[in-house]
């Protein structure tokens, strides 16, 4: 038994949605999530597939049970209606799912999650959510769970997302919520396979958070989050100088951020308590 995972990253883009990050300066999203399971787990090991591309080539039954986990990362697609893109995506949850490997994701994944196992996505009638969602808090089944060990009872994380679950599935265990969307994470289980899904983003950071702004300035400007273009830039500005200085108590104080925010090990605590208590148990079974 090898000492390190070996991780199946799921990158839910399309190729368009990952070149459109790339012309910003963000990291596209199967590399972002790659290197945080890296950093959570130094010496694991992640091969990315693009299941929305039509030439993918997805594993399936033992090629998926070869993994000791499955982490799906967000994207800009839609999953409340028929796309030959997103239907593959499904598939492959299903099949990770029956092949009993534990899988982990955040935003389209938690979305993915639900769907696969019998469970509903629509629009948030709220609108866009978008860069720190507040007051996530945990439910009482989400205090008991090993996902949100060490865990404050209610936090901020970076989130971007216009749709949300609006129907769990009969396996599903509701775990976080807040105002804005009532599924912030949920553990799903079905036909014998385990989901821990978050609809908020660990693998962002300030930088990838000020990225994801730039890229989307004219949309989240249409949209009101900003009076002009120019202040869209000056929020990507304020992002990429508390970046560069976390110490700018100025800045963190005019955005309302906190170490649940800057403090990395904070931020990528679920993504530690699912290897933690379901990778490694895996690892250990082989």
């Amino acid at each position: 038994m090898s000492q390190h995972p070996r991780f199946l990253v799921v990158d839910g883009y399309a190729k368009a949605g990952r070149d459109d990050l790339a012309s910003g300066g963000a990291t596209t999203a199967g590399n972002l999530y790659a290197a945080m399971l890296e950093r959570c787990h130094p010496g694991a090991q992640s091969d990315i597939v693009y299941p929305a591309d039509p030439d993918a080539a997805l594993p399936q039954g033992a090629a998926i049970a070869q993994y000791d986990g499955i982490a799906w990362t967000g994207s800009s697609l839609t999953i409340h209606q028929p796309d030959p893109k997103v239907t593959p995506q499904i598939a492959l949850a299903e099949e990770a799912f029956r092949a009993h490997v534990p899988q982990f994701g955040s935003c389209w994944a938690a979305q993915i999650a639900a769907v696969a196992a019998g469970g509903r996505c629509d629009v948030n009638p709220k609108g866009r959510e978008m860069g720190i969602a507040r007051k996530i808090g945990l439910t009482p089944e989400g205090r008991s769970h090993p996902l949100y060990t060490g865990k404050k009872t209610v936090f901020d994380a970076f989130i971007s997302h216009d749709d949300e679950i609006t129907h769990l599935p009969a396996g599903g265990v509701l775990l976080a919520s807040n105002a804005y969307t009532h599924v912030q994470a949920l553990a799903v289980t079905y036909e014998g396979g385990e989901f821990w899904g978050l609809q908020y983003h660990p693998e962002y950071d300030l930088h990838e958070m000020a990225r994801l702004c730039y890229c989307r300035k004219r949309k989240l400007t249409d949209k009101g989050f900003f009076q002009d273009m120019d202040a869209a830039q000056r929020f990507v500005d304020l992002l990429e100088a508390l970046h560069q200085d976390p110490g700018r108590r100025d800045i963190a104080w005019l955005l309302g951020i906190d170490e649940d925010i800057t403090n990395p090990d904070i931020r990528v605590a679920e993504v530690r308590n699912w290897i933690r208590h379901l990778v490694l148990p895996r690892m250990a079974e082989k």
